[in-house]
């Protein structure tokens, strides 16, 4: 598997863990008084950030990306929707 593949599964898992994060764990804290999805889900998608930023390194070497490039992959992770814009773009080749 090459690491290309792994980072866009990577960036595919970071990008829903952000989501639910912000769309389901903050909702939950601040308007049902649910802090600890918050933890959970804090951690797990802290964790697929830096799994992100690794695989991310890895496949800008494998690729011979230009800086400019990496940068905006990285850049994408974040805003919420862009992990899925960007696994599109790699999957067609650009």
């Amino acid at each position: 598997m090459s690491s290309l593949s792994i980072f866009r599964k990577v960036a595919v898992a970071e990008g829903i863990s952000y989501l639910l994060l912000l769309f389901v764990a903050m909702p939950l804290k601040y308007f049902a008084d649910m802090p600890l999805y918050v933890k959970y889900t804090g951690w797990a998608h802290g964790l697929l950030f830096v799994l992100y930023a690794a695989t991310l390194v890895l496949a800008w070497q494998e690729q011979k990306w230009k800086f400019g490039k990496a940068l905006l992959i990285f850049l994408a992770s974040l805003l919420p929707f862009a992990p899925f814009i960007v696994d599109r773009k790699l999957k067609d080749g650009r």
